[in-house]
């Protein structure tokens, strides 16, 4: 018998099976499936056999499928045609069966590369030729630079290894990256894997890295990336509540404004391959089973050129823990229609051929799933007969020089200084020649890269860095971020006694924050808090507090102790995180990273449970996010210190006013009552961009970057429901010698901009007073109705 020995597994771990017959066991049924599909192995070999239409093939090399100057789509439907409906199904699920009479082999479609090439998914493995790659900083650090350019050519770099590897038989080429869920709660365990709480951010994240990664060629893709998790997914684990069994009750309003956002902006502005649904329901319906969802919104309206893919066993998830259909037959049916091309793991695989029989799908239905995997894959090259344009990639591309500082100026940009008493920092290795490095994160490695990461091409600790600064006195204080006792405070305490500075490198690792795993709290865990205290009353010199976490924490105790000079968030700064963190602590670098998501308070996560997916202040419920959020904060978003000090200007005089037309006059159009026009009614083609020229001076003694930040605030009108408190439009990322000025340019579109989302889900853009926040600048555009 065949048995899966976890039917729930976990999304790192690989269904581990026996295969003597022809038999799986699932729950308490057993049925017949296809042995060879579920029982492939995976090679590790040095050089990679060409997928397909090998010209040294007699009998394929003719097909027309392999005739590379025949249109993709000719060529997908000559290679449909010539399956069998049994082979069609062994291609629905992620480690799709080879067709070895028509020359294809058979291909894992589970790789990762969130924040470089990962061996998280059975896709990818590290060994031999190619021992590691290069671990870029976790997404929610990269995303606290705010650097567009440098989140593409992240992607680019992770793509060159990410071929180099495939080239080299120990990778794919279809990458289940990246995470554009908002980071709506600071609990969620997955924060770090995401761009932070705005969606306007994370929708340019996405699609800057999805650009990189892919690369620009409108219909040849160098790797095929993906979005997930679609949509409302970021709950894991909490309370007794988890992402199996989780029914996300969202409004129209908050799916428009919030959630979908960054989808949207994956499809439409980076032209992504491929977006994964999630585990959770929306609003009563499991996401891979919802028509509205994946058929209408993601191929429908946002005409997404690509496949949709499960998240691993979400189609069995809702079938044996949901309970959403009665039959796993109706389940595969269901999936299959509402649009799903993939199933990771061997769900359809095993039950499409009884829904084909029972009637409920039809053959044609799984040949639109296949015409949409097929053609990524030829898109990537796949049947070319070759290894391509990216073939002269090897293992000497992978972790160069070049990609390994580019992992040390990742780290550089999203490092945020959120304290510094007194100028305190940067340290002076002159005056600072003995440095007590302390905490439980002080020397880690592996800690600094985060989760869905790979085998890192080498690391450099908080301890390692420090010390090519200064003499140093290690203590770890406690052991591990549980911080379960205070036996190592002594030793501790004596340290930073001897010091001329004391450097304490606290905060989170996976074991606190990670998928499966949301946390119950916002403190520092166990005894650290009392480390810091303790340590910092003892410290001879200046105490600098280094912080290690993907979520936000509160400090608002070492915040307010004068005895803390300065606090360093790092997230998880990646392999050459220590010598980022000690380059901004002696001032090789100056900080220039800004918080991509609000700190809250520890007493918000008292109040407010992580199930509530309303994103707006409503009654003694505070909101969630900065642009809806009513309530004190550690650190706001889009907060951040730098060495140096900046001033804003408006270099030239903007418009004042805009007229905004709808396409034609009728009073359904222009609402009176909230006073307002449709987006969908308006003419936005025929609307001039307004450029704000921002002049960004460096007042200050060192060189710096500075990020510029653009906020809308929209007028209180007859909209109802807004609850906005203001919007990031737009922001530049712009680096300023000290005493010198640069402009920088801001073109705001009044329909992309400008508009606001009503209670019913539909965008609208309201007539009145819009006011930009630009710093301390603002500047008011009265928004008029043409008519």
């Amino acid at each position: 018998m065949l048995h899966i020995i976890n039917t729930r597994i976990h999304k790192t771990q690989i269904y581990k099976m026996s295969c003597n017959n022809r038999e799986l066991l699932i729950g308490n049924k057993v049925v017949v499936t296809f042995v060879f599909l579920l029982c492939l192995v995976h090679s590790s070999e040095s050089l990679r056999p060409l997928f397909a239409c090998d010209s040294a093939n007699e009998l394929t090399r003719t097909l027309r499928f392999c005739q590379v100057n025949i249109p993709v789509r000719v060529r997908v439907q000559d290679l449909i045609g010539r399956l069998t409906l049994q082979e069609k199904i062994r291609l629905l699920v992620n480690n799709a069966a080879a067709v070895p009479r028509l020359g294809i082999g058979g291909y894992e479609w589970w790789s990762e590369a969130l924040h470089g090439v990962s061996d998280v998914g059975p896709g990818a493995k590290f060994g031999g030729a190619f021992p590691g790659a290069t671990s870029f900083p976790q997404v929610i650090t990269t995303a606290s630079s705010f650097n567009q350019s440098l989140w593409e050519e992240i992607g680019r770099v992770v793509s060159d290894e990410a071929r180099a590897m495939y080239n080299g038989g120990v990778a794919g080429l279809t990458y289940w990256s990246p995470n554009v869920n908002i980071l709506r709660d600071p609990r969620w365990g997955r924060g770090q894997e995401t761009p932070g709480e705005d969606p306007v951010v994370v929708g340019k994240y996405a699609a800057s890295y999805v650009r990189g990664l892919q690369g620009n060629g409108p219909n040849r893709l160098k790797v095929a990336a993906c979005c997930k998790h679609y949509t409302a997914y970021d709950l894991d684990n909490w309370n007794g509540v988890d992402r199996f069994h989780f029914n996300a009750k969202v409004t129209q309003q908050d799916l428009e404004d919030t959630y979908n956002v960054p989808f949207r902006a994956c499809v439409y502005d980076g032209n992504v391959a491929s977006v994964m649904c999630s585990y959770n329901q929306v609003n009563g319906k499991p996401t891979c089973a919802d028509e509205n969802l994946l058929k209408n919104t993601i191929r429908g309206q946002w005409q997404l050129n690509g496949y949709i893919v499960s998240d691993c066993d979400s189609v069995d998830v809702f079938f044996n823990q949901q309970h959403y259909t009665a039959t796993p037959e109706e389940a595969a049916a269901a999936s299959i229609k509402a649009g799903l091309d993939l199933d990771c793991g061997p769900f359809l695989a095993i039950f499409t051929e009884g829904a084909v029989k029972k009637g409920l799908l039809t053959e044609n239905d799984i040949n639109l799933a296949l015409t949409n995997t097929i053609t990524v894959q030829m898109r990537l090259g796949m049947f070319d007969g070759n290894l391509g344009p990216y073939a002269n990639l090897g293992p000497r591309d992978v972790c160069t020089p070049i990609h390994q500082h580019l992992a040390l100026e990742a780290a550089h940009q999203g490092i945020v200084l959120l304290k510094n008493d007194g100028r305190s920092l940067p340290l002076s290795p002159t005056r600072h020649r003995t440095v007590a490095v302390i905490g439980p994160n002080s020397d880690v490695t592996e800690t600094m890269i985060g989760n869905y990461a790979g085998k890192a091409c080498a690391y450099t600790t908080p301890l390692q860095g420090i010390s090519k600064y200064a003499r140093t006195l290690h203590q770890a204080g406690c052991s591990g971020v549980a911080c379960a006792g205070n036996q190592g405070f002594g030793a501790a305490e004596m340290a930073a006694r001897e010091a001329d500075a004391t450097v304490l490198v606290m905060g989170l690792d996976q074991s606190i924050e990670a998928e499966t795993r949301d946390r119950t709290g916002l403190l520092l865990p166990g005894y650290q808090q009392d480390l810091v205290t303790r340590v910092a009353q003892a410290s001879k010199g200046p105490v600098i507090l280094v912080l290690l976490s993907g979520g936000p924490i509160d400090v608002s105790l070492a915040k307010n102790n004068p005895r803390v000079a300065a606090i360093i968030w790092a997230g998880y700064p990646g392999q050459a995180g220590g010598a980022a963190i000690a380059d901004i602590i002696f001032g090789a670098v100056s900080p220039g990273g800004k918080l991509p998501m609000t700190w809250y308070p520890q007493d918000y996560v008292v109040k407010v449970p992580m199930t509530l997916m309303a994103m707006r202040a409503s009654g003694d419920y505070p909101g969630r996010t900065y642009r809806f959020y009513k309530g004190p904060v550690v650190f706001p978003f889009g907060f951040g210190l730098s060495y140096t000090t900046f001033t804003h200007s408006l270099a030239q005089n903007p418009l004042a006013q805009l007229s905004v037309s709808p396409y034609k006059l009728n009073s359904a159009i222009f609402n009176s009552s909230s006073n307002s026009i449709k987006v969908s009614h308006a003419n936005c083609e025929t609307f001039p961009k307004m450029p704000i020229h921002v002049e960004v001076s460096n007042t200050g003694e060192f060189d710096g970057t500075h990020t510029v930040f653009v906020f809308a605030e929209a007028p209180r009108n007859g909209i109802k429901g807004l609850g906005v408190n203001k919007q990031l439009i737009a922001f530049e990322k712009v680096h300023v010698t000290a005493g010198a000025k640069r402009t920088v340019q801001v073109d705001v579109d009044a329909c992309k901009h400008l508009g606001v989302v009503d209670e019913y889900g539909k965008r609208r853009i309201p007539m009145g007073e819009h006011k930009l926040h630009i710093g301390d600048l603002k500047h008011t555009i009265l928004v008029k109705p043409q008519l």
